[in-house]
């Protein structure tokens, strides 16, 4: 199959509002200033064309046998989607790549918005076999080992996204090596927080929310578990976007958005 669908997206609701983001410079983008459910609706009408043609390729990249395995949710490779797309970020960073499919929606942004460069840090290399390679030219980055060995300057990263060991150790470590540094404004994503309504006494997630707790920073998430009315919101305007088929089999949602400060 070919990366486009059929004329107007004919996978999308024919009739949707074409919510289209003013023109912006190449170089610049738009502060993140917070992220929460406003933010995210107000991003997926925006962006629901891109997003519908985004989502059309990343269905045909899953068929077409490239053992991708995603572990990321639709809803929330959506929102990390929509948020690139919106920060229009210089660089990104992504602690986790595994099989290449929160890689492939990061670098599928960035080719959408003409600018910007992933650098993917993994002590496993599968993504290499994976990641297609119209996506990946001059925009993307692979660092294989691991990630605490690398020389990370946390003050360059313009959006950090972490799905990784899940561990408590390894969640102090990036906390203290790079939430800690980053510039304020920075987006961050952090996965399987949220696999129930709260997250675990102990782990990555407790970690990471008793930082965000300590800092005031407010997080926002997409969990059918840990934010049931969230979810049923975003469902809804996708729904009515014509953008609620799943991809792959739908799950909990667990990632956390927040802005640094």
């Amino acid at each position: 199959p070919g990366t486009r669908p059929p004329h107007r997206w004919a996978t999308c609701r024919r009739g949707a509002p074409r919510h289209r983001p003013p023109h912006r410079p190449a170089d610049r983008g738009v502060p993140a200033t917070t992220i929460d459910l406003i933010t995210a609706l107000d991003l997926y009408h925006r962006y629901a064309d891109e997003l519908c043609a985004a989502r059309y390729a990343q269905r045909a990249l899953l068929a077409s046998g490239r053992r991708m395995r995603p572990k990321l949710d639709d809803i929330e490779a959506e929102l990390t989607y929509l948020l690139v797309r919106h920060v229009r970020p210089a660089r990104v960073v992504e602690i986790g790549a595994y099989r290449g499919w929160s890689t492939t929606w990061l670098l599928r942004a960035l080719a959408d918005n003409g600018v910007g460069e992933l650098h993917s840090y993994d002590a496993a290399d599968h993504v290499r076999r994976t990641v297609p390679g119209e996506l990946s030219a001059a925009r993307w980055r692979f660092h294989h080992g691991d990630v605490r060995a690398a020389d990370l300057d946390a003050a360059a990263i313009d959006y950090l996204f972490v799905d990784a060991a899940h561990t408590a150790s390894f969640a102090r470590w990036y906390v203290g090596s790079l939430l800690e540094r980053l510039g304020r404004g920075t987006p961050v994503s952090v996965h399987d927080v949220y696999r129930r309504s709260r997250a675990g006494r102990f782990g990555e997630g407790r970690v990471v929310l008793d930082w965000l707790a300590h800092r005031g920073i407010r997080h926002f998430t997409a969990s059918a578990k840990a934010a049931p009315e969230v979810f049923e919101e975003l469902c809804a305007t996708r729904r009515v976007l014509g953008l609620g088929s799943p991809i792959h089999r739908p799950a909990p949602n667990p990632m956390i958005f927040f802005v640094a400060k």
